[in-house]
C-alpha cells in the first residue's frame, strides 16, 4: 500500500500514539520512539518494526529527516511544526510530513502535499484508519491534481520552469497552454478533466503570455537564467520516458566514453537525457563493465536482445561488418527499435515508434573503446514501476461497509476500473488525478484485459466488484486471464481484498438465517448451463442446505426462479421462510419477508438476493433465524410471524 512512499517511517511519542499507528506498520515501515516507552510495546505486536532512539527528539529528527522520503507524526501539530522548522529548506526536496492524533480522528498533511506526497499518502492513511484528511491547498479544494504531480503514475520526470507560478494560474481558473509532445494521452480522461487548459500541438502566437505546460521529450523549457525564445509567460515541463537508446561498443569501453557518446547524440536532436527509458543492446553485452555502470549511475534498466531478435528489425545503416561479427546487421538501431516497440503492449500509442537519432560512431581522443548509439522514441512511455493488481470488493453499496484496508486501496491506486454502478457507488472515496475507466455490466472481459494492460504498464490499478470480488466477482476472471497469459505470478503483483458479499449483507438485514450450513447459487446461465444449474439446485434442496440465489430473475430471463421455487418445493414445506433482500444497505433499498410457497407473488430483479430457509428456520417477527442447535431444533422455540 505504501510501497509508492519508501522509504517511509513513523514517529511516536507515547504508548497512546504507537497503538494508533500500529495498523499501518509493517516491516517496511520502522516506528521510532523514545527508548522510555519502548519497553511497553512488545505486548502490542510493534518489536518487528520498533526503533527506539534515545536523547531528545529534536535531536534525532535530522537524522530521519534526511533518510526517509516521508514521516508520519502521532504527536501534536503545534510540536511537529516548532520541530521540522529549522530542517525545512525546499518543497523539491523536503520530505512529506503526515501528523495523526492519538484518537486517529484526523490526518493532516503538513509539509510536502504535492512534490513529496503527503497529500496522497493523507488520504490512504485516513481511509485505513477510518479517520478525517486534512488537504489544504488550492488544488484540494477544487478536487484536482497538482499540476506538478500529473506525471508520476507515469513515470514522467519532472523538468525545470516555475511551477509556482503556472499552478497559481491554475489554481485562479486562468487558461493554461498544454502542448504534449509525446507519451500516452490517457491521462487527459480524468486528470486534466476540468483544468483551463488549452490543448495544442505548438506554442501560438497569440497564446505566448499564457502559462505553458510542456510534456516533451526536448528541453522547451529553458534552464533557470536562460532567456525563453518565444513564451513570455511563466512555463514548465514533464519528461515522459520515451527514448530508447541503443549501444552497441567494443569490449572495454570505458563508463565515460559510453556517457559522452550518449550525451552527443543527444544534442544532436535536441533531446533532454531526463526522457531516457533505459538503454537496449545485444545479450553478448550483457556484462559489459562500461554499460552497466552507465546504466547503474544514470538509473536506467539494461534491455538484452538475442542476435535472432535483432535481425529482423529493418534499420538504415546496416552493417556487413557487425553482421561478420555478432551475428546480426545492426546492434544500436535495431535495438532501440525493439525497446521502443515492447512498451505498453495494449496502451494506445500516440505516435508509432521511430528512429529519432540513427546511429553514430563516437571515440574520444586517448580512450580506449569505441561505441556506437542510435535512438529510437517510442509511442508509450516506460513507467519504470512494477505493476500492481488490487481486486477489491466493496461490499453491498454503502460505504460504511467497505473495509478500512479496501477503503485505503482505492485511495492508493492509480487506476479504478468497474462497472460503471458500481464506480458510482464509491466515487466518494476516489481522488482527484486517478484514471477512472466504467465499463458496461456485459463487459467483464473487457474490463479485465483493460486492467491487465495498465498494470503490466506500470500502474496499479483498482479493479472493484460489488460484494466479495471473489464470489461472481471480477476477481476469478482476472486471474483467469493472467493465467491464460503465462503470468509467473510476480508481475504485476497481485492482491486480494474481501468485501461483504451481497449474500451476507442480505442476511445481516433479516437477522441470522445463515447459521447452519448454507449455498450461494447463480441463476443466470449466461456463463453456466441451466443443466449444471439445476443439478446444483436439485443437490441443495435434497441437502437441506440454506440457499441464497444470485441473479435470479433479469427482464429476459424469467423461468429459472420458477424451476427453482419448485425444486425447492419438491424437497421443503411450502411455509419455508424465505428473505427478497433487494439492493441491501443502499438507499433504494426492499426486504420482504415471505415463504417458499408464495415466492413468485413478490417483485424479484438482478439486484434480489434470494435466501431461502432450511427445514428449521424459523420466522419471529421481522427476523429469520436458523438454529444452529445450541438449544435444540424444536419447531417451538420461535413465535410465528
Amino acid at each position: 500500500m505504501f510501497a509508492s512512499f519508501q522509504p517511509l517511517a513513523a514517529i511516536a511519542v507515547s504508548p497512546t500514539g504507537a497503538r494508533t499507528l500500529l495498523p499501518l506498520l509493517d516491516e517496511h515501515i520502522p516506528l521510532w520512539v523514545p527508548v522510555s516507552i519502548a519497553a511497553t510495546l512488545p505486548a502490542m505486536g510493534a518489536q518487528s518494526s520498533l526503533h527506539p532512539y534515545t536523547g531528545p527528539l529534536r535531536e534525532h529528527l535530522p537524522h530521519l529527516w534526511a533518510n526517509y522520503r516521508g514521516l508520519i507524526c502521532c504527536l501534536a501539530t503545534g510540536a511537529v511544526v516548532r520541530l521540522i522548522a529549522p530542517l525545512l529548506t525546499d518543497k523539491t526536496s523536503d520530505p512529506a510530513i503526515v501528523v495523526v492524533d492519538e484518537a486517529a480522528q484526523v490526518v493532516i498533511s503538513l509539509c510536502g502535499g504535492h512534490r513529496g506526497g503527503a497529500d496522497h499518502l493523507t488520504q490512504i492513511i485516513a481511509s485505513y484508519l477510518g479517520a478525517t484528511p486534512i488537504l489544504t491547498g488550492a488544488a484540494n479544494h477544487r478536487q484536482e491534481p497538482g499540476v506538478d504531480t500529473w506525471g508520476l503514475p507515469f513515470g514522467w520526470r519532472r523538468g525545470s520552469g516555475d511551477w509556482t507560478a503556472v499552478s497559481g494560474a491554475i489554481a485562479r481558473g486562468e487558461p493554461v497552454q498544454l502542448i504534449q509532445e509525446v507519451g500516452s494521452t490517457v491521462w487527459q480522461t480524468t486528470l486534466a478533466n476540468g483544468l483551463p487548459l488549452q490543448l495544442a500541438p505548438q506554442s501560438q502566437p497569440e497564446t505566448a503570455t499564457y502559462p505553458h505546460v510542456w510534456i516533451s521529450a526536448q528541453r522547451r523549457v529553458p534552464e533557470p537564467g536562460v532567456a525563453a525564445a518565444s513564451v513570455t509567460g511563466p512555463q514548465v515541463q514533464w519528461y515522459p520516458r520515451v527514448l530508447w537508446v541503443g549501444v552497441g561498443c567494443e569490449r572495454g569501453t570505458p563508463q565515460g566514453v559510453i556517457a559522452q557518446a550518449v550525451a552527443t547524440a543527444l544534442a544532436s536532436q535536441g533531446l533532454a537525457a531526463e526522457a531516457i527509458a533505459g538503454v537496449a543492446t545485444i545479450d553478448l553485452k550483457a556484462d559489459e563493465a562500461g554499460l552497466l555502470a552507465f546504466c547503474r549511475d544514470q538509473d536506467l534498466p539494461l534491455v538484452c536482445f538475442t542476435a535472432e531478435q535483432l535481425q529482423g528489425v529493418s534499420v538504415p545503416n546496416p552493417s556487413a561488418i557487425v553482421a561478420a561479427e555478432v551475428g546480426t546487421p545492426s546492434v544500436a538501431e535495431a535495438a532501440a527499435m525493439l525497446a521502443a516497440e515492447g512498451i505498453g503492449p495494449g496502451i494506445a500509442p500516440t505516435e508509432s515508434p521511430r528512429l529519432l537519432v540513427p546511429k553514430q560512431v563516437v571515440r574520444l581522443p586517448s580512450q580506449p573503446g569505441a561505441v556506437t548509439v542510435a535512438i529510437a522514441q517510442a509511442g508509450v512511455e516506460y513507467t519504470g514501476r512494477v505493476g500492481k493488481l488490487w481486486l477489491i470488493g466493496t461490499g453491498p453499496g454503502e460505504i460504511a461497509q467497505i473495509t478500512p484496508a479496501a477503503q485505503a486501496a482505492l485511495s492508493a491506486a492509480d487506476a479504478v476500473i468497474g462497472y460503471s454502478l458500481y464506480i458510482d457507488l464509491i466515487r466518494s472515496r476516489l481522488r482527484a488525478g486517478q484514471l477512472i475507466e466504467s465499463l458496461p455490466i456485459t463487459q467483464e472481459r473487457q474490463r479485465a484485459e483493460r486492467a491487465i494492460a495498465l498494470a503490466n504498464w506500470g500502474l496499479t490499478v483498482a479493479v472493484v466488484s460489488s460484494g466479495d470480488c471473489g464470489i461472481y466477482g471480477m476477481a476469478g476472471l482476472v486471474l483467469e486471464e493472467l493465467s491464460r497469459r503465462g503470468w509467473d505470478g510476480k508481475k504485476p503483483e497481485v492482491q486480494v481484498f474481501p468485501g461483504i458479499t451481497a449474500m451476507q449483507a442480505a442476511a445481516a438485514r433479516v437477522g441470522a438465517p445463515l447459521m447452519h450450513d448454507f449455498c450461494a447459487i447463480s441463476l443466470s446461465d449466461l456463463l453456466t448451463p441451466w443443466e449444471v444449474i439445476e443439478k446444483r439446485l436439485q443437490a441443495a434442496a435434497q441437502g437441506d442446505f440454506v440457499t441464497a440465489l444470485y441473479n435470479p430473475r433479469s427482464q429476459t430471463r424469467t423461468r429459472q426462479i420458477q424451476e427453482a421455487q419448485a425444486i425447492f418445493l419438491a424437497h421443503r414445506s411450502p411455509d419455508t421462510p424465505v428473505a427478497l433482500v433487494r439492493a441491501a444497505y443502499r438507499r433504494d433499498e426492499h426486504i420482504t419477508l415471505t415463504t417458499l410457497g408464495q415466492l413468485l407473488e413478490a417483485t424479484i430483479d438482478m439486484l434480489t438476493v434470494v435466501i431461502i430457509g432450511n427445514q428449521s428456520t424459523r420466522r419471529h417477527g421481522d427476523w429469520l433465524i436458523t438454529p444452529r442447535g445450541y438449544l435444540g431444533f424444536g419447531s417451538g422455540l420461535w413465535s410465528p410471524a
